[in-house]
């Protein structure tokens, strides 16, 4: 029998002292006896358990409170029945464009009523970006549209047909309809006429509902930052969608408003593009306007962040004072390295400690240190070798780690590497070329962070945070001698890999990390305030889904637009809604049913309630109540 909970159904051991209690007997009286009844007494004893079990069986009460104690047992241990189910319309999914092109005009404001008129029982609603994003899953119609009432426009590309497979997962066990409500000017992934194909394929139905119309629109489509002896420029590229010349204003200045500006004017032909550029920018945010209103705001505006310089100071601990670590750190710019082969007893001057131990482990007395520098906001970079095994290294060092080490492997053959997590950290790095002989087989911790593993799934690059700190692991060895772990450091992007990670962890990162392309995913080394222009929260993982300025710390990173094809509001979809609507004939469905379990629970309390009234009745019928 299938039971939810079935241990509960030791409750039906209860049963045993409600049967005792009843053949107990009353204390008996002593009275006297004609000798014949004494006689008779043995016939009598013999009588009395079965006399006694009777009167038990044929007592109402009893039979009321054992019943009780069965199904509340029953009731506890969860028990249920399947049964083939038709698949229900009951459950509705949102598919809602959040894309940069849904700003036109009212698109937006639209699509948010339509969907209001959409909403059934039971619904989940879905934002399409460059990653679909489920705000509300199963909700009742009132949730739903506190739901609606606080979604905000996106400036990315909707990937429209992931959106439609995530639907696809919600509705797969009991059915319904998915309703995607989008202007279908552009989109990323898929094509969505496939997706819905195969949605409707399994049972689904899926509806696309088009808002908006053609519009006009001139806009910044595209922009760049280059540096020539230590000074910035900034080269910006305007679109005119219209079809006529527009004679374009821009307004240049410092900071986000206010502030001394600069005007321009371009010339732009129809269906042209003009470019615009500003030499000698300093450090802090640059905005560039165009100042004529048209009907999407989001591509009038670029942000460009110059961050400040810091000078990093690093700490190398090595007893191998020949490593490519070493020469690639001592390669970054704007930073000091200073090489040691123990743990010094103030850490608190430096901005980063490397631990590329070969053969020698950490000392036991220089963990306490290591672990009270990272607590209090420091960064370590722990390299992979020998010295980590569990058998050479301190256990409270093993802790601190955001992997488990387990033991030296090695690959006759070589493993490759599969970047699992986009990181700007191996945004230039190429890991096909990498191959591993030979690696510390360990194993990912909870609560850490892994961006790549081996093809036998052994993590090489993770992080996690200890206190304010950040503790990296990198899993490729970089000794030179025979018999080398991996070629990683015999590759040109392995300098580039250091500056990157170096640039992360202190939180100065290169000139492109501060300047983004809206949907851009990235992540944090540690959890972190974010201040978008719209909203504060908390999170270790950005997705840049609005144009303007955000705060992480200290930096100041600027997203933008910068898409041609979400800035071309003279796009008519008409083309892909007549295709879904000449494909929306009878399709193959799979199945029409669905496998549902049947809790009984519900009834088995109500039947509860009814035998503890009758026992009620059953006492005060005795008049013992």
């Amino acid at each position: 029998m299938p039971f939810a909970n079935p241990l509960a159904l030791a409750g039906l051991l209860s049963i045993i002292p409600l049967i005792i209690l009843y053949m107990l007997r009353p204390k008996p009286a002593e009275l006297s006896i004609p000798s014949l009844m004494f006689v008779l007494k043995i016939e009598r004893e013999r009588k009395r358990v079965y006399a006694s079990i009777t009167k038990i069986v044929k007592d109402p009460l009893f039979l009321a409170q054992l019943l009780v104690l069965i199904l509340l047992s029953l009731a506890a241990a969860g028990y249920f029945y399947t049964a083939e189910e038709p698949l229900s319309g009951e459950h509705t999914v949102l598919i809602l464009d959040t894309s940069a092109s849904m700003q036109t005009e009212s698109r937006f404001e639209d699509a948010l009523g339509l969907a209001d008129t959409y909403l059934s029982k039971k619904n989940s609603i879905i934002l399409a970006s460059n990653v679909p994003l489920l705000v509300l899953e199963g909700g009742g119609a009132s949730a739903a549209r506190d739901t609606l009432k606080n979604v905000p426009e996106g400036a990315g590309v909707a990937d429209i047909s992931a959106a439609v497979t995530t639907g696809m997962r919600l509705l797969s066990q009991e059915g319904g309809r998915i309703i995607v409500i989008s202007d279908f000017t552009s989109w990323e992934g898929d094509d969505p006429v496939a997706s819905k194909n195969l949605a409707e394929s399994y049972g689904i139905q899926v509806n696309f509902v088009k808002v908006g119309k053609p519009a006009d629109n001139v806009g910044i489509i595209n922009g760049w930052i280059e540096a020539t002896d230590g000074d910035y420029s900034y080269t910006c590229v305007v679109k005119n969608y219209n079809a006529r010349t527009e004679q374009v204003e821009l307004e240049t200045g410092r900071g986000i408003t206010g502030g001394s500006t600069k005007s321009f004017t371009l010339s732009v032909p129809a269906g042209e593009t003009r470019q615009f550029q500003l030499a000698e920018l300093g450090p802090g945010i640059t905005r560039v306007v165009l100042t004529e209103d048209d009907d999407l705001p989001a591509d009038n505006s670029a942000y460009i962040s110059i961050p400040e310089s810091s000078r990093q100071k690093i700490l190398f601990i090595t007893d191998d004072g020949k490593l490519p670590s070493k020469t690639a750190l001592s390669l970054l710019p704007n930073s000091e390295i200073k090489v040691r082969n123990n743990v010094p007893t103030d850490l608190d001057d430096y901005n980063l400690v490397v631990l590329a131990q070969k053969e020698t482990p950490v000392a036991n007395s220089s963990v306490g240190r290591i672990e009270s520098y990272v607590r209090g906001g420091g960064n370590a970079v722990f390299i992979a070798s020998g010295a980590f095994v569990p058998e050479k290294t301190d256990v409270d060092l093993i802790k601190i780690l955001p992997v488990k080490p387990i033991g030296v492997g090695e690959a006759e053959d070589g493993l490759g590497v599969e970047e699992v997590r986009e990181s700007s950290i191996t945004k230039d790095v190429k890991m096909e070329e990498i191959s591993v002989r030979k690696y510390l087989n360990a194993t990912e911790r909870t609560g850490s962070t892994t961006l790549a593993v081996l093809d036998n799934e052994v993590p090489v690059l993770s992080y996690w945070q200890i206190g304010e700190g950040t503790v990296f692991y990198l899993g490729f060895n970089d000794e030179l001698q025979e018999g080398a772990w991996n070629n990683f450091h015999n590759l040109p992007e392995y300098p580039v890999f250091w500056i990157k990670l170096i640039e992360w962890l202190g939180g100065v990162g290169d000139i492109a990390d501060y300047n983004l392309e809206a949907g851009t995913v990235t992540s944090l080394s540690k959890t972190e305030e974010i201040r978008t222009p719209s909203r504060t929260l908390t999170a270790n993982r950005v997705l840049f889904d609005e144009v303007g300025i955000y705060n992480i710390g200290d930096k100041k990173i600027a997203v933008n637009l910068y898409d041609d094809r979400e800035s071309d509001t003279t796009v008519d979809a008409s083309e892909l809604i007549q295709r879904a609507v000449a494909d929306d004939e009878p399709k193959l469905v799979r199945s029409d049913t669905y496998t549902a379990k049947k809790d009984i629970s519900n009834y088995l309390i109500g039947v509860l309630f009814l035998l503890l009234l009758l026992e009620i009745l059953i006492v005060r019928g005795r008049g013992e109540l």
